[in-house]
């Protein structure tokens, strides 16, 4: 069974990355949201799946059963899907806005951050030489 969601998080992080290349903003945010996916299914893999014993103390012991889910990698998915959830809000108005001021989604088209060439500007002349060129 594990094998099966190797696959599919190796699967995930190559759309993921195929996403990121698209140079469009929301295939850039689609991507963004399939890495996260990508990476909390490994996460709960590595929290042994296929354990359906919960993750209970019995009375007297000290540890949980070694059949038991591991409530650590549970705690930690359910943590970033509210924050990637919250992540994904963001940029998704951070493209918004975007779209908005710029009137494009393409990344090739938003050039506002680059500069722009200068046109060479003459060099002020020095006071004492224009002086001299003055009175010549």
């Amino acid at each position: 069974m594990s094998t099966v969601f190797i696959v599919v998080v190796g699967m995930l992080t190559a759309a993921s990355i195929y996403m990121f290349l698209a140079r469009d903003l929301p295939r850039v945010l689609i991507g963004f949201v399939l890495l996260g996916t990508a990476t909390n299914l490994a996460i709960f893999v590595a929290g042994r799946v296929g354990s359906m014993l919960p993750p209970l103390v019995e009375p007297g012991a000290k540890a949980l059963a070694a059949e038991a889910a591991n409530p650590l990698p549970q705690a930690l998915i359910l943590t970033a899907i509210v924050i990637g959830f919250g992540l994904t809000a963001f940029a998704l108005m951070l493209v918004v806005k975007a779209y908005g001021a710029f009137a494009t989604i393409s990344i090739e088209e938003v050039d506002e951050a680059e500069p722009r060439p200068v046109k060479p500007q003459p060099e002020p002349l020095a006071p004492a030489f224009r002086q001299k060129q003055e009175a010549a």
